[in-house]
């Protein structure tokens, strides 16, 4: 039976490897130690209210992993708040993949988004997230670009 909590920081060190078995999956190239970027990012930013993420467990087990970032830009028509989600930390464990835990973790973190006051969430999808995202009501955007400084 799959329950769901949100992380607290007793559960931080096992969400970081979990985020770090997401990036290799999703091919990222590891230069850096990655880890220390992390535990700092969580932590200030759950202490300060701007991430949130809710968990998947079967019993004591986090088997799934979900993250929203909230920040602010100046508001603009599509979004009047200028309040944005920034959803990140998608991840479910092989195991447990196509049992709908995506899905729920997905409703949960964009609820925690509207809460907040945001006017959008977007994120960067890896291949294997488009169609949930896309099933969930997600548009592409073809406007995004980056730049790497």
């Amino acid at each position: 039976m799959i329950s769901y909590c949100l992380l607290t920081e007793d559960k931080l060190d096992t969400f970081i490897s979990m985020r770090i078995r997401q990036l290799r999956e999703e091919g990222a190239t590891e230069d850096i130690d990655l880890v220390p970027y992390l535990q700092d990012y969580y932590a200030r930013h759950m202490a300060d209210g701007t991430f949130v993420s809710w968990l998947a467990m079967d019993g004591d087990k986090i088997v799934g992993t979900s993250g929203m970032s909230f920040v602010e830009k100046p508001p603009y028509f599509g979004c009047p708040t200028g309040k944005l989600g920034l959803l990140s930390s998608m991840f479910t464990d092989p195991d447990y993949r196509r049992m709908g835990i995506a899905k729920d973790l997905l409703s949960r973190v964009v609820d925690e988004a509207r809460k907040a006051g945001c006017g959008t969430v977007q994120i960067t999808a890896s291949d294997m997230g488009v169609l949930l995202y896309t099933d969930f009501g997600f548009v592409k955007n073809g406007n995004f670009m980056q730049y790497k400084l």
